[in-house]
């Protein structure tokens, strides 16, 4: 299947202009610090689409509808390229198609891929995330240190490093405490904190970003004075169990710094299997958007 828009006539990235201003730039026009994951999957999507053609085409459908929906509500959305990588060749291009599609709607696009290598293979992996121009940022692995990190710190492009992930399992490793006091999760956070202060953009955060899960509230207000400079990228809000006032610690103090992102609660809402599918989608990233606007004005000083 075609989409709509072709990769090859998609805008691309201004190179001269840093990555993390220009998401700063996205989010302050629509003041929605908030970002959209498009984690398509096959039988979750609204009959119509299940009932027409093979998979990845109802996938890709359905994420150009998505964008269409969410693109005057958010300024940037997150697909999750494992949704689409599942389907060989053809799900990768159109990954590369809904990408294109998003930045002609005028979305910063970060490409949910967790990388995580070093040398060469690390190179490669960049390559094959920005060099169509049409991914901003990329999420990637930080537990390989420093090597794992680099390859992806690109002139006009970010990487958000995972540094405190929302899953249960995650707690095993991250929140193990070291020897010298602090646990696992702090001292990753300090080598993005470290290699971050080489990239930083105008408005004064790095296009190196971490990742900090919404499900680790306990953890946000001590990470964020170990990156300061970092933009957070919180997932985990709605379905997973993240709330308004869970996430108002990965905010700096200028209430500034963080992306929180929703996926499951904006792409499945009630009243999402109809005909009528994209109007509730675009609602619900209405509402996604004003609770965390509201939550961030709202923040004491």
């Amino acid at each position: 299947m075609r989409g709509r828009y072709s990769p090859a006539v998609s805008p691309t990235v201004t190179d001269l202009a840093h990555a993390a201003d220009r998401l700063l730039d996205a989010i302050d026009r629509l003041d929605a610090p908030v970002c959209v994951g498009l984690d398509p999957v096959f039988a979750r999507l609204p009959a119509a689409l299940r009932g027409a053609g093979e998979p990845i085409e109802a996938v890709e459908r359905f994420s150009l509808g998505v964008i269409d929906a969410v693109a005057s509500s958010v300024p940037c959305v997150k697909p999750q390229s494992a949704c689409f990588e599942r389907y060989g060749s053809a799900g990768v291009a159109a990954l590369e198609r809904v990408c294109a599609a998003a930045r002609a709607a005028g979305l910063v696009v970060i490409l949910d891929a967790k990388r995580g290598d070093i040398g060469i293979s690390a190179e490669h992996y960049a390559e094959a995330a920005f060099a169509r121009g049409d991914v901003d940022w990329v999420t990637i692995n930080a537990y390989l240190g420093e090597d794992g990190i680099a390859p992806f710190l690109r002139p006009g492009r970010g990487a958000f490093a995972l540094v405190r992930t929302s899953n249960p399992g995650g707690d095993a490793l991250q929140r193990r405490p070291l020897a010298e006091g602090g646990s696992v999760a702090d001292a990753v956070a300090a080598i993005v904190a470290a290699l971050g202060e080489r990239h930083l953009g105008g408005r004064g955060y790095s296009a190196l970003g971490a990742v900090v899960g919404a499900t680790k509230a306990e953890d946000a207000a001590r990470l964020r004075r170990l990156m300061p400079k970092q933009l957070l990228l919180v997932p985990g809000y709605g379905a997973q169990g993240g709330g308004a006032a869970d996430v108002l610690p990965f905010f700096g103090a200028d209430g500034r710094g963080a992306i929180i992102t929703a996926s499951r609660s904006v792409l499945y809402p009630p009243g999402s299997d109809g005909a009528d599918w994209k109007s509730a989608v675009a609602e619900a990233a209405q509402r996604f958007a004003e609770e965390i606007r509201a939550a961030v004005r709202s923040r004491p000083e």
